[in-house]
């Protein structure tokens, strides 16, 4: 199979003007010279945009080179009422790169970027648990009825009517009730900090 003329991204002397359409039926046809019109006038784009995405020269060669070749094989279907060489050309280079791109993220030997933990930091969690145990004593310190009212209030989030008829008390009484335990368990939260 004829892999087609030596590709060159470099201009040559120029031609006389004729179209790309007309340039794509001679290629298509087999003719090296159409091809290498061609190239000459639209290889640096592929190249450019290699470049740009890729950020390597060598692999923009490649890349403008493999969309050139792909000119040459695809000629012969080429079709007259499309957007130029030129357009073609960015767009095939545009999917190679694409697919290098993906290509390395996939076979990529460098580490993934650890994703930060949602979980609190082992000094947070300490500080978590140590407030939790104070507030644990501080709360066990508090008379029986005291400590069923902040625990109904706080821990189980029942609305004061509620908790006072769980504690057979009527709704002033229990909000007296819930005053004093907040007022005795703040009181000793702060002798245990001093402490």
């Amino acid at each position: 199979m004829d892999a087609g003329p030596t590709l060159r991204c470099t201009p040559a002397a120029p031609h006389e003007q004729v179209s790309d359409d007309a340039l794509m039926r001679r290629v298509g046809a087999g003719d090296g010279q159409a091809f290498q019109q061609l190239i000459e006038l639209h290889a640096k784009r592929p190249h450019r945009i290699a470049w740009r995405m890729l950020g390597d020269a060598s692999e923009a060669e490649d890349v403008a080179q493999e969309a050139c070749l792909r000119l040459w094989k695809d000629a012969t279907r080429w079709n007259a009422q499309g957007a130029g060489v030129g357009a073609w050309l960015a767009r095939v280079a545009t999917n190679l790169c694409l697919d290098r791109l993906r290509r390395r993220a996939r076979l990529s030997d460098e580490e993934v970027p650890d994703r930060a933990d949602p979980a609190p930091l082992a000094d947070e969690m300490i500080d978590a648990c140590q407030q939790q145990a104070r507030v644990r004593a501080a709360l066990d310190a508090l008379p029986e009825r005291q400590r069923a009212a902040v625990v109904l209030t706080y821990y189980e989030d029942m609305p004061n009517a509620e908790a006072a008829a769980a504690l057979d008390l009527n709704i002033k009484a229990f909000e007296s009730l819930l005053l004093r335990a907040r007022r005795a368990l703040k009181e000793r939260l702060v002798e245990m900090a001093d402490g």
